[in-house]
């Protein structure tokens, strides 16, 4: 399994941790009680996807789907681990036996990273035998649920500012793991960099930042302050000018760097009224080139409502890193075929009121017209739909017999995805791009053979 590991190209300086109980222990007596029935090594099809968006939401993005591959590949049971579950009893000896062994070796399917995936989309397919992929469950669904959902709202924010970047600044709003995989997603969804260095180690991002109110508040004066990250950061850097009077603060500030003064950022109050009268007297002592960005709990509708201010850049955090009001994608993670006693596959299904699912291996490819416009998502149910000539196929492979395949993980993975996102908007409908109300942008047929 060596060539597996070496094909992860995570960034130098960061090793990755040992994912194999990132999981639930029923995943573990499921295991437990398969292979006493013997059932355990029959070939399944599990398929991640999300039953319905969250409201108001037209479309999603798939996330974490590089990070998810690099776990898998990290999914064993060590020393430590196997004494754990030895000691606390979660399963029996020849359970142990079998996880002392254990290794991902089928094969995995799925939507690009930084894809658009609609309700229904088989966002990850799994083949391999239940053993195996029943208990990757609670690891694949932490994983696609939380950075789809950082994705998706991300999206959403880069469509509302336009050509205008965003920088991710929400570490602080979250749990630190999940500040890492929140600022990778929303790179992956367009946003230009992050504050976060361990993503910036991690998956090569840029990173910025330069101070905070605290620091003005340190030094006596503001204009002390100014002077020092001035003569410490050069005029090209950022000055918060609301600790006090923004007039005063901004006038100190042209003063002191001149028109070589990077930016002014503003992180309270009217953002649009104000950065108005501050676009104009910067104008006005001759500062055409010195840049607005604003912060202050922005999110997709706020960013809106700025496009008509004079707004060179935003900074995004709580609203991004909890997904804008919905904080999980809702993905679910269902076996959808297996073989029977012999040997043929049985689609399989759950019937559940509110909770159903469709049985069989799915294919997926995106319908679209001559101008490359998305017209519908085409999903196959036991072969691969028949393309009219403009469809585009979704699903692509990550691993094959066991074995990650090439560019989908570590730095290379996340400006695949990136490229990916944008791609994928191209293709939707404009209606997509605005932030209203109302069903899906693209219906999803089904194709049964």
């Amino acid at each position: 399994m060596r060539t597996r590991v070496n094909l992860l190209s995570t960034s130098a300086g960061w090793e990755r941790p040992r994912t194999s109980l990132y999981t639930d222990h029923y995943e573990l007596t499921m295991l437990q009680a398969a292979l006493h029935s013997g059932a355990a090594h029959r070939k399944s099809v599990f398929e991640a996807f999300a039953r319905r968006l969250p409201d108001g939401r037209r479309y999603g993005i798939v996330g974490g789907t590089g990070r998810l591959l690099e776990g898998i590949a990290d999914f064993r049971f060590g020393d430590a681990e196997l004494d754990f579950l030895r000691r606390t009893k979660v399963v029996n000896a020849e359970t142990l036996d079998y996880l002392a062994g254990f290794s991902f070796s089928g094969d995995i399917w799925g939507y690009a990273e930084g894809e658009a995936y609609f309700p229904y989309s088989p966002i990850l397919i799994v083949e391999s035998t239940f053993a195996e992929a029943c208990i990757l469950e609670t690891y694949i669904l932490s994983v696609l649920n939380h950075d789809s959902a950082i994705a998706s709202a991300a999206s959403r924010m880069i469509t509302a500012a336009g050509s205008r970047p965003c920088v991710e600044m929400g570490s602080r709003r979250t749990q630190e793991e999940s500040a890492v995989s929140a600022a990778r997603a929303a790179i992956i969804a367009g946003f230009d960099s992050t504050s976060n260095l361990e993503a910036g180690l991690r998956y090569g991002l840029k990173t910025v930042g330069t101070a905070a109110h605290s620091f003005t508040l340190l030094h006596d004066t503001e204009r002390e302050a100014f002077e020092a990250q001035l003569a410490s950061m050069g005029a090209g850097t950022a000055l918060l000018v609301d600790t006090y009077d923004v007039e005063a603060a901004v006038r100190a500030a042209v003063e002191l760097a001149g028109d070589k003064l990077g930016a002014v950022r503003l992180d309270s109050g009217d953002l649009v009224a104000q950065a108005q009268w501050v676009r104009q007297l910067l104008d006005e002592v001759g500062n055409e080139r010195t840049r607005i960005i604003v912060t202050s709990d922005l999110d997709e509708f706020a960013i809106a409502a700025l496009q008509s201010a004079p707004v060179d850049s935003y900074g995004v955090g709580t609203s991004l890193v909890t997904g804008s009001g919905a904080p999980t994608a809702s993905m679910v993670y269902k076996l959808v075929s297996r073989t029977g006693d012999d040997g043929n596959f049985v689609p399989v299904a759950k019937a559940a009121k509110n909770k159903t699912s469709k049985g069989g291996r799915k294919y997926a490819l995106r319908r679209l017209n001559e101008r490359g416009t998305a017209s519908q998502e085409i999903v196959g149910i036991g072969s691969r739909p028949d393309d009219d000539g403009n469809d585009r196929p979704l699903l692509q492979q990550f691993i094959k017999n066991g074995e990650l395949l090439p560019g989908w993980t570590g730095p290379e993975g996340v400006q695949r995805a990136r490229r990916r996102h944008a791609d994928s908007m191209k293709e939707l409908p404009a209606v997509v791009n605005r932030l209203q109300r109302g069903e899906p942008a693209i219906p999803t047929i089904y194709e049964e053979y």
